[in-house]
């Protein structure tokens, strides 16, 4: 079979190497934890952070003569999820046996799938700061969890906690699309936004309900693709980009020495920043996949899949689009607001009926900014979104300026309440009577004569004018206002 790539190779991300140019292919495996209360063939809790072997039913523990039965909410959720990536959902799938010997998969082996997924080929639009990007999602299966082998509470001795064994995943395959680190992130991130948005997986990966496999390989500009390494279980997308980096420049050293690439399987070592090997990577047919024969092949309706269709949510892409088209945002902002549901949210709650450029300077700028400053999150804010709404109605109002908006929104901030009865309780009222503006103004201009002078041919000092009328005022005199009384008495209209 020939590959046909759909890209072509940019220079701009070559690696140079002693002997020329290198280019990365890059696909990934993510591995996603299901939204589901319980676990994909038994009625076990997945709920993080219990005891260990707290959360395992007879059929996790691979008890004789326990049969799996499928949960319909995993498959639900995996069907949404094809929806979400614009994937080919089949109606007919097979749940396949893997076969490897692990101490924390007690079976002997692991229920996934094989030839017949669940859902097949889809598409995620990366847009980068030159470029859009597509990437092609060759796969996505549904598929068990494995244990977790515990070796740092004893000395000499390994523990095993079964509480993840059975958990479902959505293990999504991308296909080798992917040429940089900053790709690979950029995918990583977009593929987490668009799970979360649906509510099919968390996306906490500190807590590793999404983690990826990173399949690695260097090549000559316009050759075939190379050997691959895969960099197992990374759990953060700022390692991926660094994991990517070093195997990268591995990789090129070893062929530029004259060596070869093992295909392997191999650890990314956060504290070090580097990749180590863990084990020759296995091939499908080491496996022995064979379907499983407790499970019946798993179908349904194209109508039970076009009911799911019917109630997906607005996804990133077309929220992004409709911010821009509706509410005028620059690219840039639309995309910080529709990074997260929530954001997206509270960006629109703030801007109903009201000035949307406005809203969303102060929802990323003012409210963002803060609360990544104090390490808090939207759920957690101090400030609502009628309160920062009610703070915007006022400067639109023209009841407070620009700069004791900021003020108010420290008090809000800090202490709480109703803005306009914050600003009417504490006098803080922009002054907009053109006679009291005119008094300071009269006073600056003729306690700074020189000053005056030098501002006629040179219109910039009118800003050193503006600032001393705020500052004698308190910063409740209207800019505009005092903008416009210095330019007429300073001659500069």
């Amino acid at each position: 079979m020939t590959i046909v790539e759909a890209r072509t190779p940019d220079p701009k991300k070559f690696i140079k190497g002693a002997t020329g140019d290198w280019e990365i292919v890059i696909g990934m495996e993510v591995h996603a934890q299901v939204t589901s209360e319980a676990k994909l063939f038994s009625g076990a809790s997945t709920q993080f952070g219990k005891d260990p072997n707290a959360n395992v039913s007879l059929v996790d523990a691979a008890m004789p003569g326990m049969l799996p039965v499928i949960n319909e909410e995993c498959v639900r959720q995996a069907i949404r999820t094809g929806l979400g990536l614009k994937a080919q959902i089949n109606l007919k799938s097979v749940f396949d046996r893997k076969n490897y010997f692990y101490p924390d998969l007690p079976q002997g082996y692991q229920i996934s799938q094989f030839k017949q997924p669940i859902v097949g080929e889809g598409k995620i639009l990366l847009e980068m700061p030159e470029e859009k990007v597509e990437v092609g999602v060759e796969r996505l299966h549904l598929e068990q969890d494995a244990g977790k082998s515990l070796h740092d509470q004893h000395p000499t001795m390994s523990f095993v906690d079964l509480n993840r064994s059975g958990v479902a995943l959505m293990e999504i395959v991308s296909k080798p699309d992917l040429r940089s680190a900053d790709e690979a992130k950029a995918y990583l991130t977009k593929l987490r936004t668009i799970l979360r948005y649906l509510g099919t997986c968390d996306g906490n990966m500190d807590q590793g309900s999404m983690r990826a496999d990173v399949n690695v390989s260097v090549r000559r500009p316009g050759e075939g693709f190379g050997t691959r390494c895969e960099i197992k279980n990374v759990n953060s997308i700022r390692f991926v980009g660094q994991a990517i980096e070093y195997e990268a420049r591995r990789q090129v050293a070893i062929l530029e020495d004259g060596g070869s690439i093992d295909q392997e399987t191999r650890l990314f070592d956060a504290v070090k920043g580097e990749t180590r090997s863990m084990r020759s990577k296995e091939e499908a047919h080491d496996y022995r996949y064979f379907p499983d024969p407790d499970l019946l092949p798993l179908e349904f309706t194209q109508g039970y899949v076009d009911e799911l269709a019917a109630h997906l949510p607005e996804l990133p892409d077309d929220k992004k689009a409709r911010f821009i088209t509706d509410y005028g945002l620059t690219d840039y902002d639309a995309d910080v607001l529709v990074a997260e549901r929530e954001s997206a949210d509270f960006f629109e709650n703030v801007a109903k009926g009201r000035d949307a450029k406005l809203a969303a300077n102060w929802v990323i700028n003012e409210l963002f900014g803060r609360l990544n400053k104090e390490g808090l999150t939207l759920e957690t804010s101090p400030v609502s979104a009628a309160q920062l709404g009610g703070i915007i109605d006022l400067i639109k109002s023209d009841t407070i300026s620009g700069k004791i908006a900021k003020d108010l929104f420290e008090i809000v901030w800090t202490e709480g309440g109703d803005p306009a009865q914050i600003v009417e309780d504490r006098g803080m009222k922009q002054v907009t009577d053109l006679g009291a503006i005119e008094a300071i103004v009269d006073d600056i201009i003729a306690a700074n004569p020189e000053k005056v002078e030098q501002a006629k041919t040179k219109p910039g000092l009118l800003g050193w004018f503006v600032g001393q009328v705020m500052k004698q005022s308190q910063g409740k005199a209207n800019p505009q206002a005092v903008n416009d009384l210095l330019k007429q008495k300073i001659g500069l209209e």
